[in-house]
Parts: structure tokens; C-alpha cells; sequence
């Protein structure tokens, strides 16, 4: 049963609802679609949208698809959802697990998986918009609801926006998003001000002499030069940054070479960065540059180390008073205890995009998704790092109470703007 409040009578429907949404989530997890791929989904999500009485607008940013929906003179809203899913084998075993594989970006055969949860933000907003195009008497105002491809990639919000988003529709009062995260299922976490971090990933390509493994004398490694290149990015956060500023580093992926006895010309380092400041993320990424070119010139390096940007995600920042006014919603919603002020992430989203190049506030909270008796186990045993986080093979939020509770919180906060 919900411990949520209705608002305006919206929710009246949603027990009724619930079974269809479960539905539709196993069926979008059973079928993932990779960054810019999301064809089958956009497909359903504007299916739902006509169904519900938008105005649905398809392949805005390539697979982006918008429902408009007006209803009396009032505020307008935006929320967003996003579609894509990872190119990571699903080992759940949950009876609905993605088996599907796919082409990638470079022709790579890859499986893939909702192992950040998009499915489960797709069926809370089908189910959201569903609601509000049943109880129109409950609300006034225009409800923008945004299905965004390839926020893995960082390129999703940036290319609806590029294919006229801010022109084709109307201008929101504020924008609105939601995410599930690790924490217990049915608790909903906020804070003003940095939510998630800025993310940037890079690819470096060092160049060296390659020669026999017996005559390394007569090779500049690039094996060697990779090593010492990797073991010195760690001292970024370790030496260059004050106790009280917080940044990550980490090198993904190490690779030169193809045999035991044969020494490379080139070797490949891939790196993420995460940062919460501006500042500080130009100072990480001034420093990476650095350590790669004098590692590469330490080595005597044929020519200079190439550094190529592979994506870029904005700091999600949360509008003070929007948020204020959001978290007001939940107050009114949910129990005090199912809605908790939580610390930034040092996850990366790009829905910051929508709300910085609008020029209107933004807020974006997190929804919890694990087991609640699994979470409290955890926690108290100091073991939460054990549970499987977005990412990774084995995460999978809890059917419920996770699909009830976002589109509660959807619902909830848009009425921030849109009661009567």
C-alpha cells in the first residue's frame, strides 16, 4: 500500500495503473537498447504519450521523443526521463533479464543491459504522464514530458537540444528529474546545489619504438611509459589537491601490445575524472595533461602523446529555491522519514544540460531501488559497498516499492508548480 498523500486526486488511479507499469518495465528491461539506438523504446514511450492525450513530437536529438500536454492557462513543467541502456552482460538472474546483444558505436558485437536503471525512469514517467492525462480537472498548467536517448554517452540532452528542444516547445518553469540509486526502495534523497559531479573522459595515446622483447635497447616503450604514466596520475588527488577538495581519477583501460616477445610501438590509457568544482576540475585536467607529456618527453617519445576528450558531463546543480519547493511536495507526499537530504554523488548525468542552457531551475533527486531489508543488513554490517551498484552486472532495483515511489515523486513534484 502507498504512504503517500494524493495529490489533487492524481494518484486515485495509480493502484489500478501499477500491474501495466510492471508490465512495461520487465518488457523495457527484457529489451535494452545502447546510446542512440533506442528505437523500440522511443517507439513505446510515444505510444503511451498518444494514448494519454499529448501532443508527441519523435526523433528530436535522433531517438528523443516529447509529449505536450496543455491544460488550462498555468505554469509549465518539464520532466525528463532517460532511455538508454550499457553494453554489460546482465547476470541478475532475475526471470526478465536482458539476453539481447547488439552493434555498438564501432561495430563491436556487445551485450547489453538496464544496469543503470533507465528502464525503471521510462516506466515511473510513462506512468507519471498517464496520470496527469486522466485527472486533468486535478491540475493547470502544460506538462513537457522528455524521453532522452543516450545520456550514457553524454551526448543525449545535448543533441535534443541541438535539434530545436528549446524551440519547438514551450519554455518550462523549471525542470525535473529523478534517478534510482542504491538505498533503500521508497526513500527519496535531495539536497540544494551540486547533486552529481562533472565527469570527463579522456583517451591518451602514447607513442614509443617497438622492437624485440630480447633488444629493449634498441625500443622506447610505451608499455613502460603507460605504466609510469598511470602510477603518476595517481598523485593528483593524492598531492596536488587539498584534503578539503574532492576529485577522482581513475584509469579504465590499459592497452599495448598483442605477444609476450614483442615490444609495441603505441599504448592506449583511458581515464575518467570527477570533480564538483569548476576550478578544480581545470586544475585535474591541466595536471593530467602535464604528467602525459613528461612521462612521453621522460621517455624520449618520437612525438608528442596524443589526448583525445571522449565525453563531458556538467555538474548537475539543483536550483535552491526550486528544490526547496520540490522537497516541500515530498513533505506533503511521503513520510518525513522516506525523504532524507543526501551528500553529492560522484556519479555524472548530463540532465544538467536542460536547465543551464535554458536558463530555468533545475531539480533532480534520487530514488532508492534496493531490497530495504537487504539495505538495513548491509548497513548495519558496514558492508554497503557490497551491494551492486548502477553499473554493474548483478544491479537491479526492487520491483517494489521502487516503481510506485517514482511516479509518486514525479507526480508529487510537478504539482509543486501545476496544483490549481
Amino acid at each position: 500500500m502507498a504512504n503517500a498523500q494524493d495529490p489533487g486526486g492524481l494518484l486515485a488511479t495509480l493502484d489500478a495503473l501499477l500491474p501495466d507499469l510492471e508490465s512495461l518495465y520487465t518488457d523495457l528491461h527484457a529489451h535494452p537498447e545502447l546510446s542512440m539506438q533506442e528505437t523500440r523504446t522511443a517507439a513505446i514511450a510515444a505510444d503511451r504519450l498518444r494514448a494519454a492525450g499529448y501532443e508527441v513530437t519523435t526523433g528530436i536529438g535522433k531517438t528523443g521523443v516529447v509529449g505536450l500536454l496543455r491544460n488550462r492557462d498555468g505554469p509549465t513543467v518539464m520532466l525528463r526521463a532517460d532511455m538508454d541502456a550499457l553494453p554489460v552482460k546482465e547476470l541478475t538472474g532475475l526471470p526478465y533479464a536482458s539476453t539481447v546483444t547488439a552493434t555498438d558505436a564501432e561495430g563491436r558485437n556487445v551485450p547489453v543491459m538496464h544496469a543503470c536503471g533507465h528502464d525503471m525512469h521510462v516506466a515511473w514517467l510513462a506512468g507519471a504522464a498517464t496520470l496527469f492525462g486522466r485527472a486533468r480537472t486535478a491540475w493547470r498548467g502544460t506538462l513537457l514530458t522528455v524521453f532522452q536517448p543516450a545520456e550514457e554517452i553524454a551526448t543525449g540532452a545535448q543533441a535534443m537540444i541541438d535539434d530545436g528542444l528549446f524551440t519547438r516547445f514551450p519554455r518550462p518553469d523549471v525542470v525535473l528529474g529523478q534517478h534510482v540509486m542504491v538505498g533503500a526502495a521508497g526513500v527519496l534523497g535531495w539536497r540544494a546545489g551540486v547533486m552529481t559531479s562533472a565527469g570527463d573522459s579522456l583517451q591518451i595515446r602514447l607513442f614509443g619504438r617497438g622492437a624485440h622483447g630480447s633488444m629493449p635497447q634498441a625500443s622506447i616503450d610505451p608499455v613502460v611509459m603507460a605504466a609510469a604514466t598511470v602510477l603518476r596520475l595517481q598523485t593528483i588527488v593524492s598531492r596536488e589537491l587539498a584534503a578539503s577538495e574532492a576529485a577522482v581519477v581513475t584509469v579504465g583501460a590499459l592497452q599495448a601490445g598483442t605477444k609476450e616477445n614483442v615490444i609495441p610501438d603505441e599504448a592506449l590509457i583511458k581515464l575518467n575524472v570527477r570533480t564538483f568544482d569548476e576550478g578544480v576540475r581545470t586544475r585535474v585536467l591541466a595536471a593530467i595533461e602535464r604528467i602525459v607529456k613528461a612521462e612521453a618527453a621522460a621517455s624520449g617519445a618520437p612525438r608528442p602523446p596524443e589526448i583525445t576528450p571522449l565525453d563531458r558531463y556538467g555538474a548537475v546543480v539543483n536550483d535552491a529555491e526550486a528544490t526547496r519547493r520540490v522537497v516541500e511536495a515530498f513533505h506533503r507526499s511521503f513520510p518525513a522519514e522516506r525523504v532524507q537530504e543526501v551528500a553529492p554523488t560522484s556519479a555524472s548525468e548530463d540532465f544538467g544540460c536542460f536547465g543551464a542552457q535554458w536558463h530555468v531551475p533545475a531539480v533532480f533527486w534520487f530514488v532508492g531501488g534496493t531490497d530495504p531489508e537487504s539495505y538495513r543488513n548491509a548497513r548495519a554490517a558496514g558492508r554497503l559497498g557490497e551491494l551492486p551498484t548502477n553499473h554493474n552486472p548483478r544491479f537491479a532495483p526492487v520491483l517494489h516499492p521502487t516503481l510506485r515511489t517514482g511516479v509518486e515523486a514525479a507526480v508529487s513534484a510537478a504539482m509543486g508548480w501545476l496544483a490549481p
